[in-house]
């Protein structure tokens, strides 16, 4: 997550729609996190039922498999405006 917030930087909508090469590393970010989302304990997960654990899953299947409805909008806003609070809840997890 941290590499993904580093890489987007100050990097605005405009610019980063404009950007395919920043646009493919983010949203590979995205998937490459929903995978390792998607490998944590259930004793985990029941542990800390308040991290979005599925939400997490579910936004790495849209952007691996597009299901027609990937806007890279939404990939700028949960790299931009999420992930910084979940890489948060997430240090806290682990301790």
């Amino acid at each position: 997550m941290k590499i993904g917030i580093s890489l987007l930087g100050n990097t605005n909508l405009e610019d980063f729609l404009g950007n395919e090469l920043l646009k493919r590393a983010l949203s590979m970010t995205c998937i490459n996190v929903g995978e390792l989302a998607k490998i944590v304990s259930d004793e985990t997960r029941q542990e800390h039922n308040d991290f979005p654990w599925k939400a997490i899953a579910g936004m790495r299947d849209i952007t691996a498999h597009r299901y027609q409805t990937l806007k890279m909008e939404d990939v700028y806003t949960t790299i931009r405006e999420e992930y910084p609070a979940l890489c948060e809840q997430l240090i806290k997890i682990i301790g």
